[in-house]
């Protein structure tokens, strides 16, 4: 059975968590995430609607860096474009994943990850305060550097199965494809979700 729908929340001011203070101010939501429905396999979304799913077959079963295969697959350059980061509470399905309080805080960080100027994939990353303590400070201050750079290059963290989402869009440059994994390391576990976007290109070729 698929997991609950979630809508991705609008920024809302709130306090950061104690000993914690924001790096960024809240920046405005210039990009919105579809509701999404999550299933927990490629093979399990693929029941319901398959052909979106085999057209981005390689991007959501690949076990590696998405941020290098993106890089690959440019012929100018790949940039990352930092949307938004900032303390704000996580949505209740988000919050249920990771195992947190409902109303507890979270530092979420979305970017854009675009490959020859276009965006290829809207990505949104939830980290528990607990996260970033410790070496997990530098979750904290990563500017465009690419999360997946940071996380591959340490054995600190291992990241766990895929789910798939299938994406409620009602636009045509809106993502119809998604897929998320936690990352567990020494504190906690953070949670990484990707929306591919139309431009992406389709195969590893």
């Amino acid at each position: 059975m698929p997991l609950r729908d979630f809508e991705v929340a609008s920024p809302s001011r709130c306090d950061h968590p104690a000993g914690l203070s924001p790096t960024n101010p809240v920046r405005p939501q210039t990009f919105a995430l579809p509701r999404t429905h999550w299933h927990p396999s490629w093979q399990a979304a693929a029941l319901h609607q398959r052909q979106p799913l085999q057209a981005l077959a390689f991007w959501l079963q690949l076990e590696g860096s998405l941020t290098r295969a993106l890089t690959l697959r440019c012929r100018q350059r790949f940039h990352v474009d930092v949307v938004r980061e900032t303390f704000t509470r996580p949505s209740l399905e988000e919050s249920r994943r990771l195992g947190l309080p409902e109303r507890q805080l979270a530092w979420v960080r979305e970017v854009r990850l675009c490959g020859d100027g276009q965006p290829w994939v809207l990505a949104r990353t939830v980290m528990p305060a607990a996260t970033l303590r410790g070496s997990g400070r530098r979750l904290r201050h990563l500017g465009r550097r690419p999360l997946g750079s940071y996380l591959f290059a340490t054995r600190q963290w291992q990241r766990s199965g895929f789910e798939t989402g299938l994406c409620h869009s009602d636009g045509r440059n809106q993502p119809r494809v998604a897929r998320r994994s936690c990352f567990h390391g020494p504190q906690g576990a953070i949670l990484v979700s990707e929306y591919f976007l139309p431009g992406l290109p389709r195969s590893a070729e």
